[in-house]
C-alpha cells in the first residue's frame, strides 16, 4: 500500500503550520511507500523544508519506504532544494553551496561542537545581522539549548532537523529547528503530573523563567525564557508548535493557544530582523548558555 502525499505552498502563518501537522497526521497510518508529490508547491519556506526531512526520516525508521517525485518539484523550488542540501541528503543533486539559505542539517546525536559552528558560522557569522560577539555567543547558547531539550526531553529516536533562509528583501533571517520526540506538553504534563493540562498552559509553563523538567528538579530554566527575551527585546519572532499548542511571541506580546490540528513533536521556529539599530542585550544570561 502507497501514499501519495501532496506537498502544498508552505510559508510561517498559522495555517501553514496546521498544513504541516495534517501532513503529519496522514503518514501516522501504516504504509509500506510514501511518495512526496510537488505538483501544488510553489514555495518552501524553512520551516517545511526541516520538517519534511524529519518526516521522511520518520517514515524510514518505521521501515517504510520514502521515494521523492523530483519531476513534479518547481524549477525554483528545486533550485532552494538543492543550494541548502536537502536534495543532496536525500541522494539527489548536486552537492549544496553558499546562498541565501542556512544548510538543512540532520543531527542523530547531539553534536554541541558542530551545532556551535553551524549557529555562529552558518547562521549568524554571514554578515546579514550584525552583532557582537558576545551577543552571538549569547544567542547560540541559547539557541544550543533548543536542541539539548530536544535530545533530552524530546525523547527523539530519529533525530533534530534544522534549516534556515536568509530573505533580503524582508529583512529577515530565520531558523526552524524540528523533532519527532514526545512533545512539550507531555513533558510538562508527565513532569507535573497532571495529565489534563491543556497544551497552550503546558507551553505557558514552560517558557516560565526557572522552569524545567531537566533532572526532575524546578531549576535554572531551560532557556526558552532567554530565547522569549530576546526575541521581544529585538523585534522578532518566536514560533512554537508542539501538539496540539502553539505559542507566538514577538515584540507585542505572547499568544499562547490550542489549535484543531495536533503534531506530536516541536518544532521551533525563530525570526531575527536584518536591522544594525536593533540587538539589544537587556538581560544577564547564565554563563552556561554561552559557547
Amino acid at each position: 500500500m502507497s501514499l501519495i502525499l501532496e506537498i502544498p505552498t508552505i510559508n510561517d502563518k498559522p495555517k501553514d503550520f496546521d498544513c504541516l501537522s495534517q501532513l503529519w497526521q496522514k503518514v501516522q497510518a501504516e504504509t509500506e511507500e510514501v511518495i512526496f508529490d510537488f505538483s501544488r508547491c510553489h514555495f518552501l519556506r524553512q520551516n517545511a523544508v526541516a520538517f519534511l526531512g524529519g518526516l521522511a526520516r520518520l517514515i524510514e525508521s518505521r521501515g517504510g519506504k520514502v521515494t521523492f517525485n523530483w519531476e513534479t518539484v518547481k524549477k525554483h523550488v528545486c533550485m532552494n532544494l538543492k543550494q541548502n542540501g536537502f536534495m543532496y541528503a536525500f541522494n539527489a543533486g548536486e552537492k549544496p553551496w553558499l546562498g541565501n539559505s542556512i544548510p538543512y542539517r540532520e543531527d542523530l546525536s547531539e553534536d554541541r561542537d558542530g551545532l556551535i559552528h553551524y549557529l555562529a558560522e552558518d547562521w549568524l557569522g554571514r554578515g546579514w545581522v550584525h552583532v557582537s560577539d558576545i551577543l552571538t555567543a549569547v544567542i547560540v547558547g541559547i539557541t544550543c539549548e533548543i536542541y539539548a531539550n530536544a535530545f533530552e526531553h524530546g525523547k527523539t529516536d530519529i533525530g533534530v532537523f534544522s534549516c534556515g533562509q536568509h530573505f533580503p528583501r524582508l529583512r529577515e533571517l530565520n531558523l526552524t529547528v524540528v523533532d519527532f520526540g514526545v512533545g512539550i506538553p507531555q513533558n510538562v504534563r508527565d513532569f507535573q503530573k497532571n495529565f489534563n493540562l491543556r497544551a497552550d498552559e503546558a507551553l505557558k509553563w514552560a517558557f516560565q523563567k526557572g522552569t524545567t523538567t531537566r533532572g526532575g528538579q524546578v531549576t535554572g530554566g531551560i532557556g526558552l525564557d532567554y530565547l522569549k527575551q530576546f526575541v521581544h527585546i529585538n523585534k522578532g519572532k518566536l514560533q512554537i508548535l508542539s501538539h496540539d499548542g502553539c505559542a507566538t511571541i514577538d515584540e507585542n506580546g505572547e499568544i499562547y493557544e490550542n489549535k484543531q490540528s495536533f503534531f506530536g513533536g516541536t518544532l521551533v521556529n525563530i525570526t531575527l530582523l536584518c536591522d544594525e539599530s536593533l540587538y539589544a542585550l537587556d538581560f544577564e544570561a547564565d554563563d552556561e548558555l554561552l559557547f
